[in-house]
């Protein structure tokens, strides 16, 4: 657990997700997704039971290439990062992540400090040597905080948003773990 005050003085906790989160994670999900168009889902689309999303919480309890953590403001989730590493022993140090901040806390750094809870907890384990994201080509925000952070560009997979009518790229940057 990590706590900290954010530019707007208010006090902001990052932990670690547990099977009790699911309902609330839900909620917030459903909420957030009709709040940008830069996630991969839209308003009320995250169609997923409380059994569900208690085992994906669970799923991550205990296991060193995973990991699900909350950012909460007076006990109100305010941001979420899942980074999930894969199964197989040739490729299990290599995983992918997503993150999401709910619009009334845009600006604040929660996602800034998501990612370096994540980080950190990579370089401390002995697993986890390769981060991988997916941002849409048109989403410069966070292009720049994932750059700032040491994430590179290292490829384009086209077409992999339809939104409104329009075809959206995306953008594959990685972080090297050492």
């Amino acid at each position: 657990m990590k706590q900290l005050k954010l530019k707007n003085g208010q006090n902001l906790t990052i932990r670690t997700a547990k099977k009790e989160d699911a309902l609330n994670l839900i909620r917030y999900v459903n909420k957030i997704g009709g709040e940008s168009d830069f996630l991969t889902f839209g308003d009320n689309e995250f169609n997923i039971t409380i059994e569900k999303e208690e085992a994906i919480l669970e799923s991550h309890i205990g296991v060193e290439n995973k990991i699900y953590l909350i950012a909460e403001i007076e006990n109100e989730i305010a941001g979420s990062l899942n980074y999930s590493g894969r199964a197989r022993q040739r490729t299990k140090h290599t995983g992918e992540f997503g993150i999401s901040v709910a619009k009334r806390y845009w600006g604040l750094g929660i996602g800034k400090e998501l990612i370096k809870y994540m980080i950190d907890w990579a370089e401390k384990g002995n697993v986890v040597r390769k981060i991988n994201l997916r941002v849409r080509e048109d989403n410069e925000t966070a292009i720049n905080l994932y750059t700032k952070l040491g994430f590179k560009k290292e490829g384009i997979i086209s077409r992999e948003f339809y939104i409104d009518g329009k075809y959206y790229s995306s953008i594959f940057m990685g972080l090297e773990i050492n």
